[in-house]
């Protein structure tokens, strides 16, 4: 049996005009100038609490501006103008793994279990996912834990499992997890330095894949 972990943010769905727009809401809430856009989507896939310190500083009213931020991205996405979008083949990419004996598909994200809760619904993916794990109740990445609970709770060894991301925190945690580490170039970091942290493969397209895993 095969373990595929995706990440969310930046894999599975466009989620960027809706993060840098929330992070901007949380700052103006502070009187506070809010980041770059590039600066914005560095710290994607990382928990809340450790984005806005990468982005404001230790000293910065942390609590506060992740509290703005989740209201703000909840707010935003009940406009269905601002829903965010799959990235093409990834509703059909899941569909296909899903229907596979030899496969077990699980989330591993820095969104909120709320988020991802409402992911769920959208897609119809409610008996989708043998494994769930989100920065609600881990230690943000790259630190190794939601791969290895997720390793746990399928029972799958490190050696048959992939985790799919966008972001250098991905590959780091799936190295420090000892799973196989595979990078989409679509998202919110560089291919290359996805392959720097360790990307067996920068997939450019979902297709690439099944290619992999065989």
């Amino acid at each position: 049996m095969h373990l595929v972990l995706f990440d969310v943010d930046g894999t599975l769905v466009d989620s960027q005009n809706l993060i840098v727009e929330a992070q901007r809401i949380a700052f103006a809430a502070h009187d506070m100038e809010a980041p770059s856009r590039a600066r914005a989507l560095s710290v994607v896939g990382l928990s809340l609490m450790e984005a806005f310190t990468a982005l404001a500083g230790e000293k910065a009213p942390l609590e506060s501006l992740a509290r703005e931020y989740r209201n703000a991205f909840f707010t935003l996405r009940q406009d269905e103008t601002k829903a965010e979008p799959f990235f093409p083949g990834a509703l059909d990419i899941v569909r296909r793994l899903s229907v596979r004996t030899d496969v077990a598909l699980g989330l591993a994200t820095g969104k909120s279990r709320r988020g991802v809760a409402h992911l769920v619904e959208r897609a119809g993916w409610e008996t989708t996912f043998a494994t769930v794990q989100t920065a609600d109740d881990h230690p943000s990445k790259p630190a190794p834990d939601m791969i290895l609970a997720a390793l746990a709770e399928t029972g799958v060894p490190p050696h048959l499992a992939w985790m799919v991301g966008d972001t250098t925190y991905d590959m780091r945690m799936a190295r420090a997890a000892g799973v196989r580490a595979i990078g989409v170039a679509w998202g919110y970091h560089a291919s290359e330095a996805l392959a720097r942290e360790g990307a067996e493969r920068v997939i450019a397209d979902f297709r690439d894949l099944e290619t992999l895993i065989g």
